[in-house]
């Protein structure tokens, strides 16, 4: 199994330690790549649309941005990790979360992230670790991942440091997240939600238009080129990986 970790920070605090004890599952039998941020991609999305009308490659910041995408594509499982700041994921989540905005559905979607699981884990001293948790999962979803697991923590302690916690609450924590990491290592081909297909079907509608009205227009192009357009789908056996047919 390969593993590509995003983590939204640097600081080595309560998400940190909730993600490592999550991959020591896997330590020793899958192959695990990690990002820091902002380290590993430290440039905010300009919205200059150039990835989505002239090509991924031409961002300025595709030196970045293309070395994660090649280690997500390459994964079979995602781990996105972040801590809730102001009920939301951190700027550096976002930051990253923006440059991908052209493999959302609507644009050019990777056919290979409708074969794929994601894990998100992200904890707070109060509410708002599950709207982090939101926040990246909405993106996942729209890039065509459906089996998504959330773990998303409540402090009940008013401190920031894993070692400082109540010994009742790291034990409840470490119970919860190794139950999880025993879950998603029941490795099976992931199934397309309703959902998921839903937001493919929607799209495709809107490129066959626009292929018919411009055929060089990139999205449209893109999605004609993959036989999406026709009666190929990115979930069926071959285009989107081993997958079950629905």
């Amino acid at each position: 199994m390969k593993i590509t970790v995003i983590n939204g920070t640097e600081k080595h605090g309560i998400t940190y330690r909730l993600k490592e004890i999550f991959l020591e599952r896997f330590r020793g039998t899958a192959q695990i790549t990690e990002f820091y941020l902002p380290k590993d991609c430290p440039a905010f999305c300009m919205g200059c649309t150039s990835c989505i009308f002239k090509g991924e490659n031409t961002c300025k910041d595709a030196g970045y941005v293309q070395k994660i995408a090649a280690s997500l594509s390459a994964a079979d499982l995602i781990v996105m990790t972040s801590p809730a700041y102001v009920m939301h994921i951190t700027g550096a989540m976002k930051a990253l979360l923006d440059h991908f905005a052209y493999r959302w559905m609507p644009h050019r979607p990777a056919p290979e992230m409708f074969a794929k699981r994601a894990v998100v884990i992200t904890q707070c001293l109060g509410a708002g670790a599950a709207d982090a948790a939101k926040d990246i999962k909405h993106s996942l979803s729209w890039w065509g991942i459906s089996e998504i697991q959330v773990f998303a923590g409540k402090l009940m302690d008013s401190c920031i440091a894993w070692e400082k916690l109540s010994e009742k609450r790291r034990r409840h924590f470490t119970k919860k997240i190794t139950r999880l990491a025993e879950k998603v290592a029941l490795e099976h081909p992931p199934r397309v939600s309703a959902a998921v297909k839903a937001k493919f079907l929607m799209c495709r509608l809107l490129q066959k238009s626009l292929y018919q009205n411009d055929p060089e227009y990139r999205d449209a192009k893109y999605w004609a080129e993959q036989g999406w357009l026709g009666k190929e789908r990115p979930w069926k056996t071959g285009r989107g990986g081993n997958m079950q047919r629905g």
